[in-house]
């Protein structure tokens, strides 16, 4: 088993606020982050693919189609957004680091060919980040 990573880059707004909590639960909970208007960070976002090289070609997924597949599933879908309006499933879910990995996850999961996903990771500052490796065993939609 073999593992490729490719980086890439986008730039989105977000609020931490859940509708479903009172302002100062939010205010208690999210802090600054919870501002209404939002605030913006430029994601750093590494999806990790595994498998077996083709003797062939000598590698498993050609890095052009990987980059392909993460711009149309998840660069082009998130760049430049304030993502509670305007991606549905973060119209109920909280945009928080650890859901957006889930979700980009689940974008990305049935795309790939001959590889399987093996991690997202999500950097939401160059000092904070967080893994999904698949296991959470929720369905995200």
């Amino acid at each position: 088993m073999i593992y490729l990573t490719r980086r890439v880059e986008f730039s989105a707004a977000h609020t931490l606020y859940n509708p479903d909590m009172s302002p100062e639960e939010n205010e208690q909970c999210f802090g600054k982050c919870g501002n209404p208007k939002g605030h913006g960070h430029n994601y750093v976002l590494e999806i990790t693919v595994k498998g077996e090289i083709d003797k062939k070609t000598g590698f498993f997924i050609n890095v052009d189609t990987l980059k392909q597949i993460i711009r149309a599933e998840v660069v082009d879908v998130l760049d430049h957004r304030f993502i509670n309006v305007e991606i549905d499933y973060f119209k109920k879910n909280v945009p928080t680091c650890e859901n957006m990995a889930m979700w980009v996850w689940s974008r990305l999961e049935s795309k790939l060919e001959n590889c399987s996903l093996h991690r997202v990771r999500l950097y939401e500052t160059r000092n904070n980040y967080v893994e999904y490796y698949g296991d959470a065993g929720e369905e995200i939609r």
